[in-house]
């Protein structure tokens, strides 16, 4: 061992990194074999660190280890002398398993042996600045020079970038001679126009969150909620967004504001708590806590529990155990109920006012935009007053008086309801009151009483950010600013609490976290990393249209995640035995397989391999097919990991016909001709359930008639889930915990489902593995 670290070090790796080398066998050992191979062209110090840092790398990414002396030697020859010739070599070899490699196309593949000459470089560089020269003489060294450096490169593919960086220093130098002091500088922003309060009539696109001017593509989420891309009011500066209500008492009011928060940025989540949170609610959780958390600002979680009949405790802790899992803390949770005292005696100085008045008219003539105007709407204050407080006291029956609103909101609708009679007990409150505020009402008050600065909402509230300033500024409230942003929506779904109900009443799904549904607790359950959701997110964009995307890009993000995270097993769904019958009875050996084939220093596991393994049926075929690649009795193929490559002796059939065993010999990959597949396989496994899922539904929008005329129970897909209750799975999953993610090779990526017990894992299918459309 100590010999080896010696080894590693001499070639330039530090002692960390060799000590990380060796704890990986296969890694450990392909570097060793590629050293010796070096230095019995250059002697046991002849290795440099550059020829090291090349070794190591190609010892790191080589996937077919009989090609390791071939790069070694041609590294070692000095062939491959760069990163990017060593890129172009490991793509050759792969593109040619087949021996013997060519060496003239390699060597042209490669650029060996191109020699590219000062003259060449010094030409190359002389068309690029000649071809910018004019913007060059303008921008000066404020000019993008990686402009030039790219363009010369690519014209000169195997040329030393730091020969290139020189000439093209050396050029703008001789063109534009010494820096000055005003090239030091930096590039001034282009500044703004400056325009009068009067001349503000900015789009409200433009002004939150425009998808087309400020574009959210290749941009983290954090980075598309800081500083530039949204044009966001800062702090204290409400009243220079369009729209916003100024009274006499405003910038006193904002003066206050500023001096309780510090000119922080405070935004909140305000669910209600009568749902699960579905995948629209991640993007608004992400929009609120991260724009308070990209800009050092605070988030409040609260819950907006006006509505007593639908809220159950579940909810509540279902909403807060999501917002932690998207990685989310809130700064405080609170409760519209918490206000409850605030919001009544509020209420009572609405109608002292002369804004507010109780109304008898029942709910079904309030429904409607052409709704007539109450004939109590000019009833005197004194008798609202009496009566709102009878309503208080529980001496009108449910329906029978509602406190309204006296103003006309964005959508025509008029004197919205403020407080409505409920006689069922709150889950917080208890008994103590019987009327409760609606959201019109208490929205906009627990964002003033929380000193919001950003009250972030989905596109549908703009109908109603007109009553939101009103109400604050009718009672000489300090007024957040309420921006709008589009929902998120996804195909062949539904989110509806109300259709999700039906789904699970009806017995379609189980409960609320059926992995075929897009609630977060179902797609935490499938398997999803929350990272993903989050990255989905920020690729979907922060815009102010409606989004409707499909569940396919959402799966794209959890690959990209998982294929970084969720170490390879093997597991084979529809097993076929297979007997090696050259190997002795008792033969078992142990087989190292990587977590990460791609990065093999992320480790490994170790599985049983004996005279009896089990294949996938589907990889293998009695009658050979044309473009068929995997095992037939003609045709070996070969058995990841193991160095084996095995050939059919005999195929056993039961009584129906039906394949169920094979015969075959085995012998070593390193001397059988290479096969045209290599397939997974199992040997002494462990029993699994495995659940498969597809789409629940089976047209993009099952809600919509057009598309399906009979409804969305109509338009279930039976075959969206398949239960697999035998499948053998590789012994290197045993112990594994709930919500533990691992990538089946060649079949998935699968997730540990709460149902597992002790005796029996049960693996949930997250997603397919990306399609190739060559493998048959």
């Amino acid at each position: 061992m100590a010999d080896t670290l010696t080894l590693f070090t001499s070639i330039g790796l530090s002692e960390q990194k060799a000590k990380e080398t060796l704890k990986n066998e296969s890694l450990s050992s392909s570097l060793k074999e590629a050293i010796t191979q070096a230095q019995r062209v250059h002697g046991a110090s002849g290795v440099d660190k550059a020829m090291g840092t090349l070794l190591y790398s190609m010892a790191s990414r080589l996937k077919d280890t009989k090609r390791l002396a071939f790069l070694s030697e041609s590294i070692a020859q000095r062939k491959i002398c760069t990163e990017l010739q060593l890129a172009a070599a490991l793509d050759f070899v792969k593109s040619h398993p087949q021996d013997p490699i060519n060496q003239k196309e390699f060597d042209e593949a490669c650029g060996v042996g191109v020699v590219i000459t000062p003259e060449q470089i010094e030409e190359a560089v002389e068309a690029v600045i000649k071809k910018h020269k004019d913007q060059l003489l303008k921008e000066r060294y404020h000019f993008n020079m990686g402009l030039l450096m790219g363009e010369a490169r690519s014209a000169l593919k195997w040329a030393d970038g730091k020969v290139i960086k020189n000439e093209v220093d050396m050029q703008v130098l001789h063109l534009l001679g010494p820096k000055t002091e005003a090239d030091l500088e930096k590039k001034p922003k282009a500044q703004k126009a400056k325009v009068t309060e009067n001349d503000v009539k900015v789009k409200k696109e433009e002004v939150a969150v425009n998808g087309d001017a400020v574009s959210g593509e290749g941009k983290s989420l954090m980075e598309q909620l800081r500083g530039e891309a949204l044009k966001f009011h800062k702090p204290g500066e409400n009243y220079t967004t369009e729209g916003y209500v100024v009274t006499p008492n405003t910038m006193n009011l904002l003066k206050k504001h500023l001096e309780f928060t510090g000119g922080q940025i405070r935004t909140r989540f305000p669910p209600e708590p009568n749902g699960i949170l579905h995948i629209g609610h991640a993007k608004a959780i992400n929009f609120n806590f991260g724009y308070a958390k990209a800009n050092n600002g605070i988030c409040f979680l609260r819950y907006d529990d006006t509505n007593p009949e639908k809220e159950e405790e579940k909810y509540f802790t279902a909403i807060k155990d999501m917002v932690e899992w998207l990685g989310y803390k809130p700064y405080a949770i609170t409760h519209a109920s918490d206000n409850f005292h605030q919001l009544y005696d509020l209420a009572v100085d609405l109608i002292r006012r002369g804004h507010a008045y109780v109304c008898h008219q029942k709910g079904e003539e309030l429904k409607g935009h052409n709704v007539p105007q109450s004939p109590w709407r000019d009833r005197p204050i004194e008798e609202s007053l009496v009566l709102f407080e009878r309503m208080k006291k529980g001496l009108f029956a449910e329906g029978e008086a509602t406190l309204r609103m006296k103003m006309v909101m964005e959508d025509g609708k008029m004197d919205p309801v403020a407080y409505r009679i409920k006689y069922t007990p709150h889950h917080r409150t208890g008994d103590e009151w019987c009327i409760y505020p609606t959201y019109d009402y208490t929205h906009c008050l627990c964002d003033s009483i929380e000193h919001i600065s950003h009250s972030l909402c989905t596109k549908e509230f703009q109908a109603r950010r007109s009553s939101y300033y009103w109400l604050c500024n009718a009672l000489d409230l300090y007024c957040p600013v309420q921006w709008e942003y589009g929902r998120l929506n996804l195909t062949y779904t539904v989110v509806s609490k109300r259709k999700i109900i039906k789904l699970v009443e009806t017995g379609v799904v189980r409960d609320w976290d059926d992995p075929r549904l897009f609630t977060l607790t179902a797609l935490r359950r499938r398997g999803f990393p929350p990272e993903a959701i989050n990255n989905f997110c920020a690729r979907v964009g922060v815009t102010v249209s409606q989004t409707t995307t499909e569940p396919h890009l959402l799966e794209a993000c959890v690959r990209d995640v998982l294929n970084e995270t969720a170490p390879r097993a093997m597991a084979v769904l529809e097993p076929l035995k297979v007997t090696i019958t050259n190997l002795p009875e008792n033969f078992k050996t142990d087989v190292r397989v990587p977590d990460f084939p791609a990065d093999e220093a992320k480790g490994s596991h170790t599985v049983p391999f004996t005279r009896t393994v089990f294949i996938e049926q589907s990889d293998f075929r009695e009658v050979m097919e044309k473009g068929y690649k995997r095992l037939t009795p003609e045709q070996p193929v070969g058995l990841r990991h193991a160095g084996y490559v095995i050939s059919v002796q005999k195929v056993i059939k039961d009584t129906q016909g039906k394949v169920v065993e094979l015969e075959v010999t085995c012998c070593s990959s390193e001397t059988a001709e290479k096969p045209k597949a290599f397939i997974h396989w199992v040997s002494e496994p462990l029993v699994c359930e495995v659940r498969l899922y597809e789409r629940l539904f089976l047209h993009k929008h099952p809600e919509d008639p057009s598309e399906v005329p009979n409804g969305f129970l109509s338009d279930i897909n039976s075959n969206s889930l398949q239960v697999i209750s035998s499948a053998l799975v590789d012994t290197s999953v045993k112990g594994a915990k709930v919500f533990d993610k691992f990538q089946f090779e060649r079949v998935g990526y699968f997730s540990v489902d709460p149902d597992s017990t002790a005796d029996k894992l049960i693996f949930n299918r997250t997603v397919t593995l990306k399609e190739d459309p060559g493998k048959i």
